[in-house]
C-alpha cells in the first residue's frame, strides 16, 4: 500500500487555512509536535494507528481535528475512533487522488473534537 497520495485539490480547498500535521513532504514529525486548532490530516493509509492516537489526544484538548482515512471498519483503529466519539462520513465510491494514483478502496472523513460538524 502506497501512502503518498496527495489530497485532491477540491477537498484540500475546504481545509486551506487549517494546520496540516501530516503533509506530503514533511518538514517535521507530526506525531511529536503540538497540533494547531483546527487541523486536517490525510494520514498514512498503511499505518494509521499512531496518527489516530495523536488525533484523539489533540481533540481531547478541545481542538478541531479532521482526518482522511481509508474505510476499514474491521480494524481496531476504526473502533477506537468510534469509541472516542468521533463522527465519520464515508465517500460514495473512491475519491481520485493526485500524485501517485488513487488507492483501491474507499475513503472517509473523521470529525474529532468540539465544534466540528
Amino acid at each position: 500500500m502506497v501512502d503518498d497520495h496527495a489530497t485532491p485539490q477540491w477537498l484540500r480547498k475546504y481545509f486551506e487555512n487549517w494546520f496540516d500535521p501530516c503533509p506530503l513532504a514533511p518538514l517535521f514529525d507530526g506525531l511529536t509536535i503540538e497540533w494547531d486548532d483546527p487541523s486536517f490530516a490525510n494520514i498514512p493509509y498503511s499505518t494509521p494507528e499512531a496518527w489516530i492516537d495523536k488525533a484523539i489526544a489533540e481533540a481531547q484538548k478541545g481542538k478541531r481535528i479532521i482526518l482522511l482515512t481509508r474505510v476499514d471498519p474491521s480494524t481496531q483503529w476504526w473502533l477506537k475512533l468510534i469509541a472516542s466519539g468521533a463522527r465519520v462520513a464515508c465517500f460514495l465510491g473512491r475519491i481520485k487522488f493526485t500524485g501517485n494514483g488513487s488507492p483501491n478502496f474507499a475513503s472517509a472523513l473523521w470529525f474529532l473534537g468540539s465544534g466540528v460538524p
